[in-house]
């Protein structure tokens, strides 16, 4: 359930920042920084970061087209309630558009309290559209994308050795991936420590697959 206060959700922040590390991961795992030289690095870093702004780009289309679905699917339902004349079937519209959670507590009369306050609702609440907010959070969206490639090239910009660069910013990419676990397992009412272990090893896992396809 997404809280009214948020232009992102914490899941949805986790994600696109382990979305934009397995990005700029595929990106610079892929490149032989044995042979490397400084122009091979510099386009390397070049490509990360243009790889990211275009997926983050990409991403916040995406998520644009996520709540426009989400509120048509409200509209629907509002659509629905309204054109409805027997309470009994409204009510049953109401209650399947609720978590299994609630609808298994709400009792009839709670329902029909829900079902007043939608035909109190006006006729505009039924054309979906998108608010300042989703923009708003199309935007950041993008930047979580985008600032996310930094901790990964930032040892390429800063070290000369292009090996120990790898070493520091692989190291640095493991950290961020075993953190977004643990916040993500605060979240979700998981166990923090073998969460964030698991998604080191699924974003490893993934970015040997991109690399391994051409990613």
């Amino acid at each position: 359930m997404r809280r009214p206060d948020r232009v992102l959700e914490p899941s949805e922040r986790i994600a696109e920042i382990l979305f934009g590390l397995i990005m700029a991961l595929t990106v610079t795992g892929a490149t032989s920084v044995v042979t490397a030289d400084r122009s091979q690095i510099r386009t390397m870093l070049v490509a990360a970061l243009g790889c990211n702004i275009a997926w983050g780009i990409i991403d916040a289309g995406m998520y644009l087209m996520a709540r426009l679905a989400e509120r048509g699917s409200d509209a629907l339902l509002l659509r629905e309630v309204h054109g409805t004349v027997d309470r009994d079937r409204a009510n049953r519209i109401i209650a399947d558009a609720l978590p299994p959670l609630f609808a298994s507590i709400f009792q009839p009369s709670q329902l029909e309290l829900i079902r007043e306050g939608l035909h109190r609702l006006p006729d505009c609440e039924t054309r979906p559209r998108l608010t300042g907010r989703d923009w708003l959070g199309a935007l950041g969206v993008c930047i979580l994308v985008i600032l996310s490639t930094f901790p990964v090239v930032i040892p390429f910009l800063v070290l000369e050795n292009a090996q120990t660069a790898l070493r520091i910013s692989n190291a640095i990419a493991v950290l961020s991936l075993f953190f977004c676990g643990v916040i993500f397992a605060r979240h979700a009412g998981l166990r923090p420590l073998p969460t964030g272990l698991i998604m080191v090893v699924v974003g490893a896992a993934l970015v040997g697959i991109a690399i391994t396809f051409g990613g």
